[in-house]
């Protein structure tokens, strides 16, 4: 509910919101976002605010739209704003405060409809936001603790804590940028590296020019996979390591071929490199759904390869033409030309960036981009943009960060043995300046930097270097005082926990949809555990039947009894089990068609989430959920549980 306090002897004149109606489309796949603000804003004309509020929020929930109380307060904020002023600038204002409480795709569009209202152009539309840019970023900031902000967060924005974690003792915050600050779309960047390395393919390394016509499918591989590059295979594993499903190319390999192949050996296999491949990243989706093609190209068309050439050198092969279109800068070209078709735009970054250092920490950057792709993408998180081009790139985004390291080499930045140099950046040239540890070195003479010199920007940004620098830059007393939050588990979790002792954060946009689906289907876990325990139960009454045969010596008109009694047992038992099987199959496969839960391989943890629990203090689906909570929380764990207490507290 809206709190009252806020609204209660407030009454609204808006005779200038009329002209912003027209502008406004009602797309339906926008019901809760552009078309609320429009709906709200003619109904708000000369009322009461606080009853035409409430009025509107139940008539929206009652067509079923998510309304949340912190908009109609903040809304109604702006609005009354609003109508205070004569200008249509600070109409602007107030409005596109609201679209900050929007996703991403919803502020795009209220912010381009602005764009076209009669009488303004684009350019004097951009100014009105990039004015209020500021202003909008201190609301945000604080969302979390506004009048609705005590309330429940849903599921899929939380953030889930393995390890206590205290953030007053957390000095200085960092950040990698790919798949962390910025969240690329698979469906465009993704394919992009894909058409990409099959053109490497084929003009590099010779591969048969018919795999150009290839097209990628986005959503079929996940993380947590393992690639078996000498047998073809793509494994996914319990948190044991036992394979529980496999596939050859794009063949399921059945039952007995996965215990003949990883499971009939004496000594068990660690399913680590070099002769495996681990899909950690969602960067290597695409190189382990092409290495699955052309599997099942050389198994189909033997004759298209060489003798020479088998699973191993295939997968090699793509991994450096992979690596090839990252070197020779295609892929960012793209990127940098257009960053909004392969990037998710989401302005409540900087205001969270904004509230972190506001808290008195330190915020810093460690991304392996060189300098100039940096900039380019953190200018685009930052915007605005206006509808047909991006802004030349400018230097604000720097204001939100103390330390930013270009070109870090991650993982070997993590260790201080690391005797890379660490160079000095000029935000305005890019060019590299030497430092004597970090320190800026005076340089002799007329140089690019001198006209800036006074910049505020100037010492931020450095190239290289290793922790210690790091360390040194920020003044870190102690290693336990940093979080630093990333998307990789071994480029930016495992090292930074392991070796250094830094806290963690792990960004896993998947768990968003997979919170989601599980809460949806709660009532099928249940019934997947009553089967069990049915299942197991008549097991064990046939074990039971067995022994009585095999010890007591029953006489014939007992063994007829028994005999019949075995065989309902079992006839059970078979009925019962393949409930279990064909439910747990559905259950997964609304996950993912092939792979299931990305957290879980039957009812074991995955490999992935094991992973996730030994070296993630904190995870949560996107680095803004940070803003949620109070950056002075004290994020604490679930309660763990052995087998034995699930049995005794009937969990």
């Amino acid at each position: 509910m809206v709190h009252q306090s806020h609204l209660s002897g407030i009454e609204l004149h808006v005779p200038k919101l009329l002209f912003i109606l027209p502008v406004i489309s009602p797309a339906p796949s926008c019901l809760t976002s552009v078309p609320y603000v429009g709906r709200i804003a003619g109904c708000f004309r000369r009322s009461v605010l606080r009853g035409r509020v409430l009025k509107e929020q139940r008539r929206w929930e009652e067509q079923g739209a998510a309304v949340d109380p912190i908009l109609i307060v903040f809304l109604s904020r702006c609005l009354f704003k609003a109508a205070t002023m004569r200008i249509p600038k600070r109409l602007l204002t107030a409005f596109y405060h609201s679209a900050f409480l929007f996703s991403a795709p919803s502020r795009a569009t209220f912010r381009e409809s602005l764009c076209y209202l009669r009488g303004y152009s684009v350019q004097s539309c951009r100014r009105a936001m990039e004015d209020c840019r500021a202003e909008g970023e201190q609301e945000t900031s604080i969302i979390w603790s506004s009048p609705g902000g005590l309330k429940e967060i849903e599921m899929g924005k939380r953030i889930f804590c393995n390890r206590s974690l205290n953030m007053k003792n957390i000095v200085a915050v960092g950040f990698d940028m790919d798949y962390t600050l910025a969240q690329y779309k698979p469906q465009t960047f993704e394919t992009l590296a894909y058409d990409g390395t099959l053109r490497k393919l084929v003009s590099n390394f010779g591969y048969p020019s018919e795999i150009l016509n290839w097209k990628f499918d986005w959503e079929y591989m996940v993380r947590g996979l393992v690639l078996d590059k000498r047998r073809g295979n793509i494994l996914k594993m319990d948190r044991h390591k036992y394979v529980k499903v496999a596939y050859h190319g794009f063949k399921e390999l059945s039952k007995e071929d996965k215990i003949r192949t990883y499971g009939s050996s004496l000594i068990r296999d660690a399913f680590d490199e070099p002769e495996y491949a681990l899909i950690d990243t969602l960067f290597s989706l695409a190189e382990a759904y092409l290495f699955a093609q052309l599997v099942d190209l050389k198994d189909d068309n033997p004759e298209k390869f060489s003798s020479e050439t088998d699973y191993v050198g295939m997968y090699r092969d793509v991994r450096a033409a992979v690596d090839l279109c990252h070197r020779d800068g295609t892929l960012k070209e793209m990127v940098a030309e257009n960053p909004r078709k392969f990037i998710n735009e989401d302005f409540s970054i900087f205001p969270m960036l904004k509230m972190l250092r506001e808290s008195d920490r330190s915020v810093f950057l460690v991304t392996n981009s060189l300098w100039d792709y940096t900039n380019v993408v953190m200018n685009f998180l930052c915007g605005p943009f206006d509808v047909h081009a991006s802004l030349p790139c400018k230097h604000d985004w720097l204001e939100n960060f103390d330390v930013v390291i270009t070109g870090s080499a991650k993982p070997s930045f993590f260790h201080e043995e690391n005797r890379t140099n660490i160079f000095q950046v000029d935000p305005e040239s890019g060019m590299l300046l030497n430092t004597n540890n970090g320190v800026f070195l005076p340089q002799i003479g007329t140089t690019l930097l001198e006209s800036s010199s006074k910049d505020k920007k100037i010492g931020k940004v450095f190239q290289g270097g290793n922790v210690a620098h790091l360390h040194k830059l920020l003044g870190i007393a102690a290693s336990s005082q940093v979080l630093y939050v990333g998307d990789h588990i071994y480029g930016d979790i495992l090292r930074s926990k392991k070796v250094l002792g830094w806290r963690t954060m792990l960004v896993v946009p998947e768990l968003e949809k997979e919170v989601k689906l599980l809460w949806e289907s709660r009532n099928t876990r249940k019934e997947l555990r009553s089967l069990r325990k049915e299942r197991d139960l008549v097991e064990d009454q046939i074990h039971h039947l067995n022994w009585s045969f095999k010890f007591e010596d029953p006489d014939d008109h007992q063994k007829r009894e028994l005999s019949f009694q075995l065989k309902d047992l079992e006839c059970k038992r078979d009925y019962v089990r393949l409930q279990h099987q064909q439910l747990m199959k559905e259950f997964h496969q609304k996950f993912h068609k092939v792979w299931g839960q990305l957290m879980k391989t039957g009812f074991q943890n995955s490999r992935f989430a094991h992973q996730v629990e030994r070296f993630a203090c904190l995870y949560t689906s996107q680095v803004t959920n940070l803003a949620l909570y109070s950056p002075n929380k004290y994020y604490r764990p679930s309660e763990d549980f052995m087998p034995h207490e699930f049995d005794i507290l009937g969990i």
